[in-house]
């Protein structure tokens, strides 16, 4: 196991780097802590379990496991080299793995009345479980299962428990449930083929153990910027095992600079638990962060105990504001057109996301729709430097029920509290196209809880535009859409009904424009008093559809298409798709290298008048 010693803190004896210059993540989330880490992956033991015998039988006290994984890795591939098979197996139903190895204690370099061992997962599920020797685990959130596959989750691990070796086992279970989260993998209700695809489940992320103070700041920043005033709201997590006096120290410095351009401290009487506060710092001078000119901060934030023991955490970020101001998005108070494009990760690998966003950045877009997927957190961190805009989404249900909402609720607030110190993420949507809300036009309970989190999100994270049902079928009340924008899905092979099409849009006709009706709910009188989004449009790799058998005149039609855009009153426009994923073939570029198969600039509009 390789041992990682990030240096990073207020010490003199830093090395000649900056204080504030930009250090390099290896793991995937967004904060640093000066600390060692020791990852733990590479191969497991591994065994399936069909019969579900594995709790009953107590495999965590002791098994034979006659199989070996690598991790991080999908059960799907896990599945397919246990049975001899191609690469990636299906699985029908219900799949059930089990993982163990063995590890030693990274290096402790502080008692342990001031410190432990944490174990985080970077993302696994559908449904974990972990022993510790044969000991459950309960996560930091006091969880026996942890439910959810998009996002890391942590365990504490008991002191009682460690041994000088000891044996780390997992349980994994996954279904074909349509009421849990599950953007386009199949389900029982939508089956692989066309848009759905194979599953991805499992251990899909790094895992990796670290020495962490017993009382300090977890791995999650919110910010908020009021630009006009160049004041940040940052929103940090304490965790304390020893309730007492502590003071907070926030620290901002520019990347290339030795001293703060803004500190403060503030004192907390802190309980034990784990607790959200949000502290406010002006950063006189301060550079705001567009696409244009993307200008990061560091973030150093230290907790100080009554004893001035420090704990520290490390956070880039940027200063921006995104608004809908009548019939325009504005950024930093400046409006802005959103050359947008649908990416769909699939099993791409961190290396391979890195190279695609750079080749959507070439073909001139400025925006990077994440489509119903999770990704890497260290892809949040490349669209910050590289100067994307992105619109995330929460990976969806296939089902309408009470139980699918309560799961869409919980993975939205987990991927949200992790991601939203981001510059780069600016558009949030909630659902996309009815999937796990097909009942929104008939169901007033499923628009109430749609409505309900829109709300919840204006007001806990204004820093974003929210969207309800990306599509169609966006919900009004008494009047009132509850969206910051009115998108639409457009799908049309030929250029006259494309024409068409945006004329009846851009005119406010609600219906017969999309595949269904863009609002439901009360009455709404589109008067382009909200920004007008083509949100998906394209389609033009599927030959059988229409669209055109060759890269060249693919790329001439696109442009065409992007040309006829520019001659409406649309805030924005989002082609249809970065990749070829499974039997979408849509794409735009190698799915390996990245490699453009069009020209550059393509989809880059050319600016308009300010007065249009």
């Amino acid at each position: 196991m390789e041992t990682k010693h990030p240096n990073t803190s207020f010490s003199a004896s830093r090395p000649e780097t900056a204080v504030g210059s930009e250090e390099e993540n290896l793991l995937p989330r967004a904060v640093l802590r000066p600390n060692n880490y020791v990852l733990l992956d590479g191969d497991w033991q591994f065994a399936l379990d069909p019969e579900d015998r594995g709790l009953v039988d107590q495999w965590y006290v002791g098994h034979h496991f006659d199989g070996i994984a690598h991790w991080p890795g999908s059960i799907e591939d896990h599945l397919a080299q246990a049975k001899g098979l191609s690469l990636p197996a299906s699985w029908n139903d219900k799949v059930i793995a089990w993982y163990e190895r063995e590890f030693t204690l990274p290096t402790r370099t502080e008692p342990h009345s001031r410190s432990m061992i944490q174990l985080t997962f970077g993302a696994c599920g559908y449904e974990t479980r972990v022993w510790l020797n044969g000991f459950l685990l309960r996560t930091i959130e006091n969880e026996d299962i942890h439910f959810g596959e998009y996002t890391s989750f942590s365990y504490e691990l008991p002191e009682e428990h460690l041994r000088t070796n000891n044996r780390l086992t997992v349980r994994i279970a996954d279904t074909l449930d349509a009421e849990i989260p599950r953007g386009k993998q199949e389900s029982h209700v939508y089956k692989r083929g066309g848009i759905w695809y194979q599953t991805y489940t499992g251990a899909v992320r790094s895992i990796w153990l670290e020495t962490v103070e017993r009382n300090r700041l977890r791995s999650r920043v919110g910010v908020v910027s009021e630009v006009e005033d160049r004041l940040v709201r940052f929103s940090i997590t304490t965790r304390i095992h020893d309730p007492g006096d502590y003071r907070v120290r926030l620290a901002v410095y520019d990347l290339q600079a030795t001293e703060p351009m803004a500190s403060a401290e503030f004192p907390l009487r802190l309980e034990a638990g784990q607790k959200q506060q949000r502290l406010v710092l002006d950063i006189e001078g301060a550079e705001l962060w567009s696409p244009a000119s993307p200008r990061r901060y560091k973030l150093i934030a230290q907790l100080i105990d009554s004893d001035g023991y420090v704990a520290q955490i490390e956070s880039l970020f940027g200063l921006r504001k995104i608004e809908a101001r009548g019939r325009k998005i504005y950024l930093n108070n400046e409006s802005i057109y959103l050359d947008g494009i649908l990416y769909q990760p699939g099993t791409a690998t961190y290396e391979e996301m890195k190279q695609h966003m750079l080749a959507m950045k070439e073909l001139g877009c400025n925006l990077v729709r994440v489509h119903i997927a999770g990704v890497d957190p260290r892809i949040y961190n490349l669209a910050d430097k590289l100067g994307l805009l992105l619109w995330v989404e929460v990976p969806s249900p296939h089902s309408s029920t009470a139980r699918s909402r309560q799961n869409h609720r919980a993975e939205l607030l987990r991927m949200v509290s992790l991601i939203s110190s981001h510059p780069s993420v600016v558009i949030w949507s909630l659902y996309n196209e009815d999937w796990g809300a097909q009942d929104i036009a008939s169901n007033a309970e499923t628009r109430q809880y749609i409505m309900d989190m829109y709300h919840y999100m204006k007001l806990a994270y204004p820093q974003y535009l929210i969207v309800d049902n990306d599509g169609w079928h966006h919900i009004s009340f008494e009047g009132r859409l509850k969206s910051d924008l009115l998108t639409a899905h457009l799908y049309t092979p030929d250029l006259t009904d494309w024409r068409t099409l945006l004329d009846r849009l851009s005119a406010g006709e609600l219906t017969g424009v999309a595949a269904f009706p863009l609002v439901v709910g009360d009455p709404f009188f589109y008067r382009r008093q909200v920004p007008l989004l083509v949100s998906e449009w394209g389609g033009f790799g599927f030959v059988n559809y229409g669209g055109p058998a060759t890269s060249s005149d693919r790329a001439e039609t696109i442009r065409l298409f992007k040309q006829a855009l520019q001659q409406y009153p649309i805030a924005g426009d989002i082609y249809t798709q970065a990749t070829n994923i499974e039997e979408e073939q849509n794409g735009l570029m190698d799915v390996k290298t990245g490699d453009l198969w069009v020209p550059p600039g393509l989809l880059r509009s050319a600016p308009k008048p300010e007065s249009e």
